[in-house]
């Protein structure tokens, strides 16, 4: 798999975890070159079993993502398009397929992302932020439009519709601890915590099966729009979709003949015994 030659951010692999660095100056602005480049990490990652981790961060000292190009939108007709015609947005569309990898996804956020910089962390799974550097704000409604990158959609199912149409109406800064009160992320941490935070959480999430972390995001995804009996249905399918793939049974197995759920002591210790489980192929 290759995972160079990208123009707005460089990508390091490093024990089953790719670390993509924003690096696109002056201000990491979210425009066509930055949106290709999502897209074509994207058609790698999707075929790389390899790769159970991805943390975005940015290389920018102020800067996680910026906001949208505005020549994405500058020249967008004014006339108006009936639901029956009107079609995704490229700028969706990409983002989409973020949210939609089979990786775990980490925005590991040490400073401003609003606009479609914002979008694009809603698109990940996970987010966290640095105190005293993190800032998010959704301005569209200011420039007469919405958020369109996802952020309209995604807002109200991370934190609820009364907070959503506060952020977005809004259209003010908020910090790292008032984005954790809210919910868009799901850590607010001091700078020097959230680096080894991240790292520790993406080396531990990197150490399951590539199969597993996927039907766990496909059902938790699903969960949003489905009844809960179309849910559990949902999370049979994909349990036997990671059983077909996975050492699960093996382990099973294992497990069974050492009698090791019985043991007091792995009861204590199941936070290091899942990791050691590991090596059981």
């Amino acid at each position: 798999m290759s995972y160079e030659n990208f123009t707005t951010f460089n990508v390091t692999i490093k024990k089953g975890v790719a670390w993509v660095t924003f690096d696109f100056p002056p201000a990491n602005i979210q425009g066509i070159p930055m949106l290709d480049d999502l897209d074509r990490l994207a058609e790698t990652l999707e075929g790389d079993r390899c790769v159970k981790t991805v943390v975005f961060q940015s290389a920018h000292p102020e800067i996680f993502v910026a906001h949208a190009d505005t020549n994405l939108l500058k020249d967008l007709s004014t006339k108006a398009v009936s639901r029956e015609n009107v079609e995704i947005l490229d700028l969706q569309r990409k983002l989409q397929r973020i949210s939609k990898l089979p990786q775990a996804t980490i925005a590991k956020v040490e400073g401003f992302a609003r606009g479609g910089g914002h979008e694009f962390m809603l698109a990940c799974d996970m987010r966290f932020a640095a105190r005293g550097k993190a800032k998010f704000m959704q301005m569209e409604v200011g420039m007469g439009i919405l958020p369109c990158g996802g952020g309209a959609s995604r807002m109200a199912r991370q934190v609820g519709l009364g907070r959503a149409l506060e952020i977005i109406l809004s259209a003010r800064d908020f910090d790292a601890d008032r984005a954790q009160e809210y919910g868009t992320i799901n850590l607010a941490l001091d700078a020097d915590e959230i680096g080894p935070y991240v790292e520790e959480l993406a080396n531990r999430i990197a150490h399951f099966p590539a199969e597993s972390i996927e039907a766990c995001k496909r059902t938790v995804y699903a969960s949003i729009d489905l009844t809960i009996d179309e849910a559990l249905k949902e999370e049979a399918y994909w349990l036997y979709q990671s059983m077909s793939k996975t050492p699960a049974q093996k382990r099973f197995q294992y497990a069974d003949d050492n009698g090791a759920q019985n043991d007091l002591d792995n009861q204590r210790n199941w936070d290091q015994l899942v990791i050691g489980i590991q090596e059981v192929q």
